[in-house]
Parts: structure tokens; sequence; C-alpha cells
């Protein structure tokens, strides 16, 4: 039987992807707004950037697919949505990330 990817799995491995430009981890600026595990081992995110337009956009985007691809077993194929809307505000931050970066 294989094995199905968990969301906890997912998050854990998102937490190794980086805007270059930032020393927090994705997950914890909040950039990720929805993660599905589909029934065929595919995972969607959904997510955004600090900033439309943001030049590192599609290098975040790889970084997201590789680090789910290599880090979680079981997985099939990986949909990363970029998204805008809603807009990311810093309200949305971790605590943690927060503090690192002087908005807490």
């Amino acid at each position: 039987m294989e094995k199905k990817p968990t969301l906890e799995e997912i998050y854990e491995a998102l937490k190794n992807c980086y805007d270059p430009e930032i020393p927090v981890n994705i997950v914890d600026l909040g950039l990720v707004y929805d993660v599905k595990v589909r029934d065929d081992n595919s995972v969607y995110v959904k997510m955004t950037l600090t900033a439309p337009g943001c030049p590192v956009g599609a290098f975040v985007m790889e970084q997201v697919r590789e680090a789910i691809m290599t880090l979680v077993e079981g997985v099939k194929d990986v949909d990363v949505d970029l998204v805008f809307d809603p807009p990311w505000t810093p309200e949305r931050m971790s605590e943690e990330a927060k503090a690192m970066l002087g908005f807490a």
C-alpha cells in the first residue's frame, strides 16, 4: 500500500523554502494560504509572495515543488498556485517571524 503524504509532512518540507531576500521560511512568513493532498497523492499549494511582481516568484515556486517532491514520501506531483488575493500582510507572519524581523 502506498504511503499517503500528510499535511504535517508537507508543512515541514515547506519550512525549508525561503524568499531569498528574507531570512524566514515561507510558512512562518504566512505566504502559504492552503495545502491539499489529492486522492492521487498529488499536492496542491496555494501561496502568495510578499509583493506582486516580486522577481523571485518563479524561484520560490520551484523551491516549493522541489522541497515537497524530495522531502515528502509518496508525493506524485505538486501544483503551486500563486495568488495575490488576498494580498499578503505582515499580520500573516508567525510570532517568531515577527520577532525575527522586528515586527513584534
